[in-house]
């Protein structure tokens, strides 16, 4: 009889707490499913309404956390926990907690102040301590890069806050600045003409600021001669590219040599 009744109370318990856990676990993760949904529209919201693509990366991610702290609260109170009480437990924790996450803390205050000042966006092209690549996503706690060969480089807001930030697509143009060294033996009328005439038939060169060609330094086994020209940004690099391999095959058809550069001795 005693084993009976015993039994009955084990049985009553587990029916009646597995459903509640059963209930917590389903609220949180039918919760987790709505709260990226809900993000998911108030993402494709704001890009509808062409807000920066920066501010619309990083408050997703504050939105998302924010709702799912709800769910968890939500499924805890569904538990009989008192969430109150939980939640001044956690408040009292909260210093020690913070003390041990001041990294992750400060990750996400640089983030906030990241999304105020706006030093780049979401695309531009960026060098942010000393790692190159073009800016996929700023979330909470970092900025994520791609490279140009597809690497993926994760830097802690607090890191990027820490350092010089250089971008390189804010302006709409960039100077393209060359050096091409010739011969001391060489025509340097010839080879100036040859450089004008060639950033001169460079269709994507901008005529303003006017190209500039010069003789820069007379070093100790050639003549350098800089180039300087005026691109639209996102041209910078495949006109470079260009502008000298056209200017090498030039120099070979018209016998202007580039020496090579002195080795130092042993």
């Amino acid at each position: 009889m005693h084993m009976d009744l015993s039994w009955t109370v084990v049985v009553n318990f587990v029916t009646l707490y597995g459903v509640k856990v059963l209930a917590s676990l389903l609220i949180f993760f039918i919760g987790k499913k709505i709260a990226s949904l809900l993000t998911t529209v108030v993402v494709k919201g704001m890009r509808k309404s062409k807000i920066d693509e920066t501010i619309t990366s990083f408050f997703s991610n504050v939105i998302y956390f924010g709702l799912l702290v709800v769910i968890i609260l939500a499924a805890l109170s569904n538990l009989g926990i008192n969430t109150t009480s939980f939640l001044a437990v956690l408040g009292t924790a909260g210093l020690a907690i913070g003390l041990a996450l001041q990294g992750t803390l400060s990750n996400v205050g640089a983030g906030i102040l990241l999304v105020f000042f706006r030093p780049f966006k979401i695309g531009h092209s960026v060098q942010i301590a000393g790692e190159n690549g073009t800016v996929e996503e700023l979330n909470l706690f970092s900025v994520i890069l791609k490279t140009a060969d597809n690497k993926q480089i994760i830097i802690p807001n607090s890191a990027v806050i820490g350092k010089n930030i250089t971008n390189f697509s804010a302006k709409a143009t960039r100077r393209i600045d060359m050096t091409f060294n010739i011969g001391y033996e060489d025509d340097l009328r010839l080879a100036k003409v040859t450089l004008q005439e060639i950033v001169d038939h460079e269709p994507r060169v901008l005529p303003e600021p006017s190209p500039f060609v010069a003789v820069g330094e007379l070093a100790q086994n050639s003549v350098k001669l800089i180039v300087r020209v005026w691109v639209k940004t996102e041209d910078y690099s495949v006109v470079s590219f260009d502008i000298f391999e056209k200017v090498k095959l030039a120099f070979d058809e018209k016998r202007i040599s580039i020496p090579h550069p002195l080795l130092p001795e042993a």
